[in-house]
């Protein structure tokens, strides 16, 4: 059974040698982990849209919990192929792309950026870096990259790429060595989904620039929970279904659907309305990267209720733990008429 990270290769390549940027962007279209610099810190690339890659960066990072990743582009123009920006976030994209800023935005649809990097989320975080190494790579891969800090979870953000090595050298596949990062501090992230702009996160980027360039001043979040839902680095909010979910389910009963894991059939499997299994193999890898979307296959079958098998609580086990515990929190009866 996968509960961690498995052994990997990992290459270092330099930036400027010929064929380098190239080869980042094979292991990234493969699936694979390129650790690469930007103007804040180094960023542990993976494939945005491919959920295996996704699940692979929080097992190689050791994340705790699925909370949503930044998706890097090389231009504005590739952001907002991604997201809706309203009047405030199209005018501080033009003031500070590319930059360290990350804007939240409501998320356009399809499949460029995996329910999984978005912890099921209907936002998403866009940035354009102006580190030139990493708007080669992104041009080149020609699609979005989540990137959080390439380090292990709870680890210092690495400024060079030895500090990368020291941390993740056998747990990704490649680091594209760009030199030191100027600016030493992540992203500032900012919330564009309402009317006024909220502060999410300080960084690389002062707010005094950001006030100076809307004309007023940035809202800070009412309370850590109202923030959480939507920057990285603070607990995630997740795809919550309709149907009400049982978790640790020792047997099925008649007309639930079933979500099971590892080939496990509890009592009364036979009656299931439908079964998934998140994992046939034992993998918490696959298990993460197949999460949301099994719960939103599961629920478009009409089901009123989702027995769960119990999982691993070890490594990404906890992560989906946490996720299928806070989609089976009690909601009111309005919470769930609502569209996810």
């Amino acid at each position: 059974m996968a509960v961690s990270a498995p052994d990997r290769s990992t290459r270092l390549l330099d930036a400027h040698a010929p064929g380098a940027v190239e080869e980042a962007v094979r292991l990234l279209a493969a699936g694979g982990l390129v650790a690469f610099p930007t103007e804040t810190v180094y960023g542990l690339g993976a494939d945005a849209a491919n959920p295996d890659a996704v699940a692979a960066l929080y097992a190689a990072k050791g994340r705790p919990a699925f909370n949503p990743l930044i998706a890097h582009t090389a231009d504005a123009a590739a952001a907002r192929r991604l997201g809706l920006f309203n009047d405030a976030a199209a005018l501080l994209a033009e003031r500070f792309w590319p930059g360290p800023l990350t804007l939240v935005v409501p998320f356009a649809g399809g499949e460029g950026v995996c329910d999984l990097a978005r912890a099921g989320l209907d936002t998403v975080g866009l940035r354009v870096p102006s580190d030139p190494d990493a708007r080669a790579l992104l041009a080149a891969f020609g699609g979005a990259v989540v990137a959080p800090s390439a380090n292990r979870s709870g680890h210092v953000s690495p400024t060079q790429a030895g500090h990368v090595m020291d941390d993740l050298s056998g747990r990704i596949d490649a680091v594209l060595d760009g030199g030191p990062t100027p600016v030493g501090v992540e992203s500032t992230i900012v919330d564009c989904t309402g009317a006024d702009p909220v502060l999410l996160r300080p960084g690389g980027l002062a707010r005094e620039e950001i006030e100076a360039a809307l004309g007023r001043p940035l809202l800070l979040p009412v309370s850590e929970s109202d923030a959480a839902p939507l920057a990285p680095g603070r607990l995630a909010s997740h795809y919550a279904p309709r149907a009400a979910l049982r978790l640790d389910a020792g047997a099925v009963a008649q007309g639930e659907a079933l979500l099971t894991f590892a080939g496990a059939r509890p009592p009364g499997s036979a009656a299931a309305a439908i079964i998934l299994d998140l994992s046939p193999a034992g993998s918490l890898t696959e298990a993460a990267a197949r999460l949301y979307g099994a719960l939103r296959t599961l629920d478009a079958a009409g089901v009123d209720a989702i027995a769960v098998v119990p999982l691993p609580r070890e490594g990404l086990g906890e992560a989906i733990a946490d996720r299928l515990a806070r989609a089976a929190a009690p909601r009111p009866p309005s919470d769930r008429e609502m569209p996810q």
